[in-house]
């Protein structure tokens, strides 16, 4: 299949441009600015000069939404198989194997339960790290057992998504994650439990089009791309040129997709006054 064979076509990514999180002593932003890295993560992960939000992991967001960066792991274990025998340029294990050494995560998402602001917060975080945050069985597997505990527990959901959308090595079971995350949130809302969905860069393909969208607020943080499918695509199947600004964070604010986008610096703050106020209890500091 042609569109695997990445090295005969001239595409060489090397390892190193692929993580997430800066290596080294010095980050260097997309605009230019140059950050010591000690600072940037003291600034959350945010490039003061220019408010760039460099793309972190599960155990960035929890240290910064976890009171004391506590809380309990939920289902830490569950790992993906191989159903379909999938097989590209790598076997699908071998793939699995391979992500899971490179970014020590089972999956492409974790989720877990803690005190934010004092009160209980269930959270679900993705992983880009992991194979794109690519969304199988396990991804949709984990989130609705997270809304399950939630809705148990009568605790509020947080999902954080950070997603290339569906993973082809799980084709049409990737694909029933879209309806099955719905489901469960859907049984939140009757029982009136606040979930909160925060889109990052980049949140695309089937998460988009399921669970990231279906917050009873959705937020945004600053910068996101925000689609189905990307740009390109969208220029080339309409034959039209985009606007500028499609698919950030700020063009779907403008066009009612968004409640609002927060720096995340301001995350924790934002999420807890919105629990408080769906919850008509007093807002905490």
């Amino acid at each position: 299949m042609a569109w695997f064979k990445r090295k005969e076509k001239g595409i060489h990514t090397s390892t190193e441009e692929k993580k997430d999180t800066p290596k080294g002593l010095w980050y260097k932003s997309p605009t230019g600015k140059i950050i010591d890295t000690k600072e940037l993560e003291q600034n959350f992960y945010v490039s003061p000069e220019d408010g760039y939000h460099v793309r972190i992991g599960s155990n960035e967001y929890f240290q910064i939404l976890f009171d004391d960066n506590k809380y309990t792991e939920l289902d830490a274990n569950l790992t993906s198989k191989d159903p379909l025998k999938f097989e590209d340029t790598k076997k699908y294990p071998d793939r699995l194997k391979a992500a899971q050494e490179k970014t020590n995560l089972k999956d492409a998402v974790r989720t877990g339960v803690g005190k934010s602001n004092g009160q209980d917060l269930v959270i679900a975080c993705m992983d880009f790290a992991f194979i794109g945050g690519s969304m199988g069985s396990v991804v949709g597997e984990k989130i609705a057992r997270a809304a399950a505990y939630a809705l148990k527990n009568e605790t509020p959901l947080m999902i954080i998504s950070k997603s290339g959308g569906a993973r082809m090595m799980e084709a049409a079971l990737s694909l029933m994650q879209l309806a099955k995350t719905s489901v469960k949130l859907a049984q939140l809302a009757d029982a009136g439990i606040p979930y909160i969905s925060l889109c990052t860069d980049p949140t695309t393909g089937g998460t988009t089009a399921s669970f990231a969208m279906l917050g009873d607020i959705n937020i945004a943080e600053p910068g996101a791309l925000i689609g189905f499918a990307g740009p390109r695509i969208v220029r080339d199947t309409t034959g039209k040129e985009l606007p500028e600004g499609f698919q950030t964070s700020e063009f779907l604010l403008e066009h009612g997709f968004l409640d609002f986008i927060t720096h995340r610096r301001d995350l924790k703050k934002q999420v807890n006054l919105y629990i408080d106020l769906i919850k008509n209890q007093p807002v905490r500091a």
